[in-house]
């Protein structure tokens, strides 16, 4: 992996169930998790006699990494509250497949241009999710990268540095150092898998309120009513230059939409009904998620989604971690500090967000130019 992010070009910026437990029960409120957690629990009602084939099968499609060895006991405590919290990176991959879908050149790295903090109160009824902009210029600590080398901590650098210079282990603990709270769970997503994953599910419907038209995500939508297939799907969430002021913010703000109405299209679907759909979905979905090593079975998996259940898209709530642009670089921006305490102090109790903690802070321009329909 390369030990630093070339940026991105562009214009710049203006302006109550058994598992795996570390907090009480088990929750998770991300779309790629939830959809792949889901579609494995329900792999356990296929039973029959390939029942065991398929179970190693899907348990061999699960990548995971020992998060808690490799960063020890040097973390925040860990609160037994009944909450959750999950990082969810989205991994940009340019090698492969994901360079024919993501654009770019295959360098051999691996970036992370989607960071979310989930975080599922108790009982299980709601979900808050932080999105970390890629571009926030940070304290990143002292890392170990994949191959057992020590890397040493540097400052202001990019987030997604993080995951570029020392993977998943590195992410989480930069998150955590950020924001003193302990991660019960990190699961990542590529580029191939997720659009594999719409494209199973049927593709997700979206209203756009404004034509998209952005070469670089390679999408092009005119504004109005649309089922996107998986490519486009992935266009829209990597869509910056398209929308807003051309800001990665923007492209948070068309993310959050786009998760909204893949949880409410995941919740009308009767994958049930159809073994053969359930499987397919199962099977994708299982090779779209590299998780922690806690939740890297199908068991355990299957158990850690079925606290999700009641989460529906009016009981999450969705922000961007508060931030204001750099004064010395308007393609950067810098934490609120103040303002994202608030946000942390919220989240270690278990308690709302509240309004005053993304007021006055840096948006992007582009909420409302993606509706779910």
């Amino acid at each position: 992996m390369s030990a630093e992010i070339t940026p991105e070009p562009g214009p710049p910026d203006t302006t109550g169930t058994t598992g795996p437990r570390h907090r009480g029960p088990r929750g998770r409120g991300s779309k790629a998790l939830r959809v792949t957690a889901w579609t494995a629990a329900g792999i356990l009602v296929l039973g029959g006699t390939g029942f065991g084939y398929l179970y190693v099968k899907l348990n061999g499609n699960i990548k995971s990494v020992d998060i808690n060895q490799a960063l020890g006991t040097d973390r925040p405590q860990n609160v037994d509250n009944g909450s959750q919290d999950i990082l969810v990176l989205g991994s940009d991959s340019r090698s492969g497949g994901n360079e024919k879908l993501g654009g770019g050149i295959d360098d051999g790295s691996a970036r992370s241009d989607t960071a979310m903090i989930v975080h599922v109160y108790e009982g299980h009824q709601k979900a808050a999710v932080v999105s970390i902009p890629r571009d926030t210029l940070v304290e990143r600590p002292e890392c170990t990268d994949t191959h057992g080398t020590n890397r040493p901590a540097a400052q202001n650098v990019m987030f997604n540095s993080a995951y570029s210079t020392g993977g998943a282990a590195c992410a989480v603990k930069t998150v955590e150092s950020m924001t003193g709270i302990r991660m019960d769970h990190y699961v990542e997503v590529d580029f191939a898998g997720f659009q594999k994953l719409i494209d199973e599910l049927g593709g997700v419907e979206i209203t756009t309120t404004r034509n998209i038209d952005d070469p670089n995500s390679r999408l092009s939508l005119k504004a109005g009513t649309h089922t996107l297939n998986g490519r486009q799907a992935l266009g829209l969430v990597r869509t910056r230059h398209g929308v807003g002021d051309g800001s990665d913010l923007g492209r948070i703000q068309l993310q959050q939409a786009f998760i909204k109405a893949l949880v409410k299209q995941v919740k009308d679907i009767g994958v049930l009904s159809s073994p053969k759909r359930l499987y397919d979905l199962a099977d994708t979905a299982t090779r779209t998620v590299t998780t922690d090593s806690e939740l890297g079975s199908v068991t355990n998996l299957a158990s850690f989604a079925s606290g999700l259940k009641g989460i529906t898209t009016s009981q999450m709530t969705m922000v961007t971690m508060p931030v204001q642009y750099d004064p010395a670089d308007p393609n950067r921006v810098l934490m609120d500090k103040p303002k994202a305490d608030l946000v942390w102090k919220a989240l270690k109790a278990d308690r709302p967000i509240p309004r005053s903690a993304t007021k006055g802070t840096a948006t992007g321009g582009a909420q409302g130019v993606v509706e779910s329909s």
